[in-house]
């Protein structure tokens, strides 16, 4: 499918919020916001990962965002470990239903800290669905239970958060979780499984 891509900035919850929209050619069949890992870890908005989530919701129809959490890049404020990127996340989504339409499906996803954000924005948004990816699930405020139909894939040997400690998460909900045998967090070598991986979950979904 062509995809466009296309800067935006908004006015966010402390400041100048800058993004990067991948947008379908005609009208988008859904929303999806991806939220990128830990920015004082050195995480944005291109990290290969988010990227790779973000393109292959355009592939699917989805009117697409990244941006970058208060802090990172040319986005105002400072790093407020999860409660104000929440609020980011938040005010991108509005934005998105602003430009694309109120009604339309949303999609919520992310990588690691993205994942811990999107998963705690999940809770007041709703979403029609919800994709984590090496989600960071140790960290205070993580949501105990997310939609059953929450899609989870994590690395066998995730070396920033084990995959003991997602299992351990996962279990008092009885939430299926997708496991690459060998991957580690960041998913290197991996992408293109990652990416087969959620289009095969989406694969006949009505949007």
């Amino acid at each position: 499918m062509h995809v466009t891509q296309k800067a935006y900035t908004l006015t966010g919850p402390s400041g100048l919020l800058e993004g990067i929209a991948h947008l379908p050619a005609g009208d988008p069949r859904a929303i999806a916001v991806v939220a990128h890992p830990l920015p004082t870890m050195g995480g944005h908005m291109d990290n290969k990962v988010a990227f790779t989530l973000a393109r292959l919701f355009a592939d699917l129809g989805c009117a697409t965002l990244r941006f970058n959490f208060r802090g990172v890049g040319k986005s105002e404020g400072e790093f407020s470990h999860g409660e104000g990127e929440t609020e980011d996340l938040l005010a991108v989504v509005h934005y998105a239903h602003e430009q694309f339409g109120e009604d339309l499906p949303l999609v919520l996803a992310g990588f690691s800290f993205g994942a811990y954000v999107a998963s705690r924005a999940a809770q007041t948004l709703r979403p029609q669905h919800l994709v984590l990816a090496g989600a960071s699930v140790k960290r205070a405020g993580m949501p105990a239970a997310v939609a059953p139909d929450t899609l989870v894939i994590h690395g066998e040997h995730d070396d920033v958060v084990p995959l003991t400690e997602l299992l351990e998460w996962a279990r008092p909900q009885h939430l299926p979780v997708v496991v690459l045998p060998g991957a580690e967090h960041f998913f290197h070598g991996r992408l293109t499984q990652l990416r087969e991986i959620v289009l095969h979950h989406f694969r006949g979904v009505d949007l």
